[in-house]
């Protein structure tokens, strides 16, 4: 977790549609998320998402994001919201690449 903080705090001035701030931000949120601070994790994660969606990042950037996202609900027992968003994330790759990348 040690990664993400230090890339955290060396890119957080950075403004927020800088890709290395948010680029921080997920790697902040997957640490948290792989020491089992899920809640904290969540929400960064969930922050990540807004910030993508607010500056208009890329459709495939996006999808990550909620893969990630989808995780740590997984982690927190919110199975049925994970599920969910995996379905979400699978629509989107296949509008994104088609059914032959499947």
């Amino acid at each position: 977790c040690a990664l993400g903080w230090a890339c955290w705090k060396t890119y957080v001035g950075r403004p927020e549609v800088h890709n290395a701030h948010i680029s921080a931000m997920g790697q902040l949120g997957n640490c948290l998320g792989a020491a089992k601070h899920h809640e904290a994790a969540l929400s960064v994660k969930e922050t990540e998402l807004s910030i993508l969606r607010r500056v208009g990042a890329r459709e495939d950037r996006m999808l990550v994001a909620q893969t990630n996202l989808a995780i740590t609900y997984q982690g927190l027992g919110r199975f049925e919201e994970a599920s969910r968003m995996i379905g979400d994330v699978y629509s989107g790759y296949l509008r994104l690449e088609g059914v032959e990348h499947e």
